[in-house]
């Protein structure tokens, strides 16, 4: 490629202004500071209040001239254990569970050095406004972080926020890590070009334009302000010339991403330890196992038990005008096949009417997979139509999360005609419980195509977690308001 060939893309390109990576982390990095901040101080203000108010505690007449005299120091010391274990690394935040990990171990390490600091320092600290302190500002972080997480990602899904990348491999590579990047607003990329091998193309088979080879790095990261450059599977150069590329970008304002040719494995499974200079990945094996211990079991009865508590008035009113619309079942029950294989029975509020399975056969299957897809199913009553939109159809299976034939979380429980379809790796679903809701419902429902249905589900099996189960719960009632896929 010529150099007044190259100079022609760059020109053709029209970029939006973007601030500099250096500017946006420290943007980011001073709102999470702030955010967090305010969420400790509003901590300790209702744990102040509380300590006060609730009768288990004796009065305290001066409670406040106790707290004011270290509330700038435990405020300062909470912010500096969650810096410690880089809950403001920019790289761990808003994607994951490595933020919310931080967030619970700088927690815990500023609760053991406040009360090991009054300790040693015979400092009259108020012990229930201590417990009240972390038993409050714990969750409020989570919370705020959550928040944060979702304001952000709002911004990029706008095209905001986003930073300015440029892929290197060939063709075939690119356009499938961009394509997932342009799937995955939420991480803030945006693919402003590509560095190829094939330098005669001008643009990939997707559309995007082709800026040179990988000797052309140092223009093309001028002509386009990029923040990134990402190499895909098979890109990078030998470690010597990968080495000197790095080099070459230390006075950029760019960040070296590789993608390894490892897919689907979690974070939590991965472990990079460098060996006589090299850097070997360790990767553990898969978590099924893990999630047939008693902890989830426990979580599941003890989870059920109290949705059942809270659910049981909508549970009856769902009942009375399903009943009242028809005169039909209110409970749908239908075989579904469960761990390992096992077939169970699987109950839903009825949302469709008595003879929906006979009309099955002369439906036409919108979806691209072994599920069953229809966005207009006339089988569909009207008080079925409402209840799927809010996903409360499902609420009767918390009976079979009790009896132990499924789980709160979980993919999604199948039929037996779909697992005869079944390749043989995807039959890998089964070996967990099936789940109340699992990555698919959280992730788009029936808008996804069976593949990526198939990917979530075995993500979810092998790097199983509890604390990923804690995660999906907390977006499936996000899921539930944004009633995007349920049909």
């Amino acid at each position: 490629m010529t150099t007044a060939s190259l100079g022609q893309r760059r020109r053709a390109l029209t970029f939006t202004w973007t601030p500099s990576r250096y500017r946006t982390k420290s943007i980011h990095t001073l709102t999470l500071v702030v955010s967090d901040t305010l969420a400790i101080v509003a901590a300790a203000a209702i744990a102040l209040l509380a300590r006060d108010k609730l009768l288990i505690f004796d009065p305290s007449p001066h409670l406040l001239a106790n707290i004011l005299p270290i509330a700038v120091m435990f405020v300062g010391l909470w912010l500096t254990m969650l810096a410690g274990v880089g809950a403001y690394q920019i790289e761990k935040v808003g994607v994951g569970s490595a933020e919310f990990n931080a967030v619970l171990l700088g927690t815990f390490f500023t609760a053991g050095a406040l009360g090991v600091t009054a300790y040693l320092t015979a400092y009259d600290l108020s012990r229930g406004f201590y417990v009240l302190l972390f038993v409050v500002g714990l969750p409020l972080l989570l919370e705020e972080r959550f928040l944060t997480r979702r304001v952000v990602r709002i911004f990029r899904t706008k095209g905001m926020l986003c930073a300015p990348v440029i892929l290197v491999g060939d063709h075939g590579h690119v356009d499938e890590i961009a394509a997932v990047l342009r799937r995955a607003t939420f991480l803030g990329y945006r693919v402003v070009g590509v560095l190829s091998p094939s330098t005669e193309d001008e643009l990939t088979p997707s559309g995007l334009p082709v800026l040179g080879s990988l000797d052309d790095i140092l223009p093309a990261l001028r002509a386009t302000a990029a923040q990134a450059v990402i190499f895909t599977d098979g890109a990078l150069p030998s470690a010597s010339a990968f080495n000197r590329l790095a080099r070459q970008l230390e006075d950029q304002d760019a960040q070296l991403v590789v993608v390894p040719g490892l897919t689907d494995v979690s974070a939590a499974r991965m472990n990079l330890r460098p060996v006589a200079g090299l850097p070997l990945v360790y990767v553990e094996r898969p978590r099924a196992a893990l999630a047939m211990r008693w902890g989830k079991r426990l979580f599941d009865v003890v989870g059920a038990v109290l949705a059942l508590l809270l659910a049981a008035p909508v549970m009856a009113l769902i009942a009375l005008a399903i009943k009242i619309e028809d005169r039909g079942p209110v409970v749908f029950k239908q075989i579904r096949v469960g761990l390992k294989g096992q077939p169970f029975g699987f109950y839903k509020f009825r949302s469709m009417g008595v003879d929906a399975e006979q009309r099955l056969a002369q439906l036409q299957n919108e979806g691209n997979g072994v599920l069953f897809k229809m966005k207009s199913d006339p089988r569909v009553t009207r008080v079925g139509r409402l209840i799927r939109r809010l996903s409360l159809d499902e609420l009767p299976q918390l009976l079979n999360v009790l009896q132990g034939q499924m789980s709160l979380v979980g993919p999604r429980p199948a039929l037996p005609r779909e697992v005869a379809l079944y390749h043989q790796d995807v039959h890998r679903r089964l070996d967990v419980r099936p789940g109340l809701t699992g990555l698919w419902q959280v992730s788009g429902r029936s808008d996804l195509s069976w593949n990526d249905t198939v990917r979530l589900d075995l993500y979810y099996v092998d790097n199983w977690s509890l604390l990923q189960d804690l995660m999906i719960l907390t977006r499936t009632v996000g899921a539930v308001l944004n009633p995007r896929g349920a049909y």
